[in-house]
């Protein structure tokens, strides 16, 4: 995640605009799942009339929450981290709070790598057993 991605993308900047099929259409995502994230505090779309208008801020905000969401973060983490970036003073306390939280899902990370493998050396285990009660039945019936 960029630091300064959210900050560059203000509120108050006149850019683009976009719509919510589009950014559904760009980031593969339903118009449900879009209202969900704005209703999660992560997207805050201003209104004209009964349509939701997204600006280059709400579009970064949720370029970046799909980006967490792909590295395993809750979305409550999600909001903090964005949250923090829209304060770019200081980005000493945002980028330590980062590698906190990306420390905890590397080591969760680690642990369900360590779980699996012990999980195929098991399954390995029991395939070979069982080839091998199969072929000696096998050589029981033909023998």
């Amino acid at each position: 995640m960029s630091v300064a991605a959210v900050a560059q993308a203000s509120p108050s900047s006149g850019g683009a605009t976009f719509t919510i099929g589009e950014l559904a259409r760009e980031f593969d995502l339903t118009t449900r799942a879009i209202r969900f994230y704005e209703d999660c505090g992560l997207i805050t779309p201003q209104r004209s009339g009964r349509n939701r208008v997204y600006t280059a801020r709400d579009r970064t905000r949720l370029k970046l929450t799909l980006r967490g969401k792909r590295l395993g973060l809750t979305l409550a983490e999600v909001k903090e981290l964005v949250d923090m970036y829209e304060s770019p003073r200081d980005t000493q306390p945002q980028l330590k709070k980062f590698l906190v939280v990306l420390a905890a899902h590397r080591a969760q990370l680690e642990q369900q790598m360590a779980d699996l493998d012990a999980t195929l050396d098991e399954v390995r285990a029991h395939e070979k057993e069982a080839r091998r009660l199969l072929a000696e039945g096998e050589r029981r019936k033909g023998g």
